[in-house]
């Protein structure tokens, strides 16, 4: 015989709401579902891009980690922007959107540009100044992206550089 199924909202300890004299679970204390209609527009934001956060500080108490969605329109690319410390790690979920930073490791600086898939995986270090693009005229890009800060850190930058040492 299987277990019953816990009531939406009980968490991971729902045994802990049966406890005499205890409330709710604390927050440290149980799994929170952030459902897709909830997600949070109010986050950093960079020009041609919406992001929503799913996980943060402010949605669940999240301590080292933020995940959310970006959006970006069709036919439209970013601000030239970095994440300041954060690692960023992103997942393509539709569209083709292109990944833009400089590559400084030559003699001269130069243009990179990911072309990716859905599926396809980017990974951003810290303090690395990139935009994102989607060239296509007509389908919207979305993907998901988890930083290694509570919040949405993003640094707007008058262009696409590559940063001194001592700023990175």
């Amino acid at each position: 015989m299987s277990e019953p199924l816990t009531n939406p909202g009980e968490g991971f300890h729902p045994h802990l709401h049966d406890t005499p004299g205890r409330g709710a679970a604390p927050l440290r204390t149980r799994l929170h579902h952030v459902r897709a209609d909830a997600l949070d527009g109010d986050t950093a934001q960079t020009g041609g891009m919406r992001r929503f956060a799913a996980v943060s500080g402010r949605t669940v108490g999240s301590e080292k980690l933020w995940m959310g969605q970006t959006h970006v329109a069709p036919a439209t690319s970013s601000s030239d922007h970095h994440h300041g410390e954060s690692e960023t790690a992103i997942y393509v979920v539709s569209g083709h959107p292109e990944f833009v930073f400089l590559d400084d490791s030559g003699d001269e600086p130069e243009e990179v540009r990911l072309r990716t898939s859905p599926g396809d995986y980017i990974f951003v270090p810290p303090f690395v100044p990139h935009r994102e693009e989607n060239p296509d005229p007509a389908e919207e890009a979305v993907v998901v992206i988890a930083r290694s800060t509570q919040e949405a850190i993003v640094v707007n930058l008058p262009g696409l550089y590559a940063l001194p040492a001592e700023e990175a």
